[in-house]
């Protein structure tokens, strides 16, 4: 009787995450925040210490841009000319508590230089940041409803199609102030 000696070990995820996250200047902190995993666990799927869960997985993929399978392959993948994302792989950073959620539409390589979002808020709600580094701008275009934005002292109602462009190094606000949901596409630039 011939026994068939199948390999049957998980998929070494490791190589193939720090591949990605290396690709994209991503450090193991920011990984961190956007997959909502812990430093400590990437540092040990990266070094093939611990094996991810399906949902580990599936949160690390989603925070990469990638699709599911390109962490579980192992060889490198052949540059595409027109590489789609669809819409269920684009990473989200869900601030429902606040009433809002922001979809990352650039690249997470380019996100010490420029970021940009698809922002919605729902009536009332409203994303506040902390100052990010000096010199930062934002750049805000409405492409729906009614929303109004802070920075300090001074408060400006964006009209629909307008674009609010102001200092994101200082303490800002942008908040729903009609009643329907609001939706803007939303760009950070770094100096």
């Amino acid at each position: 009787m011939n026994t068939l000696v199948s390999s049957n070990a998980p998929p070494e995820v490791g190589a193939a995450l720090q591949r990605l996250r290396l690709a994209r200047g991503l450090t193991l902190e920011d990984l961190s925040r956007i997959a909502g995993v812990s430093k400590s666990m990437l540092s040990q799927i990266e070094r093939e210490k611990a094996n991810p869960t399906i949902a580990i997985t599936w949160r690390l993929a989603n925070a990469l841009g990638v699709q599911i399978g390109e962490l579980l392959a192992t060889a490198e993948r052949e540059t595409e000319t027109i590489r789609v994302i669809d819409a269920h792989e684009t990473p989200t950073l869900p601030g429902l508590h606040a009433g809002y959620v922001l979809r990352i539409l650039g690249p997470l390589e380019l996100a010490s230089k420029y970021e940009w979002y698809e922002l919605t808020l729902s009536p009332g709600g409203e994303l506040a940041s902390q100052g990010h580094d000096p010199g930062a701008q934002e750049h805000l275009t409405l492409l729906h409803g009614s929303v109004e934005v802070e920075v300090g002292n001074d408060k400006k109602k964006v009209k629909l199609g307008s674009t609010a462009r102001y200092p994101g190094d200082q303490q800002h606000i942008i908040r729903n102030v009609g009643k329907t949901e609001a939706k803007a596409l939303l760009v950070v630039i770094h100096r």
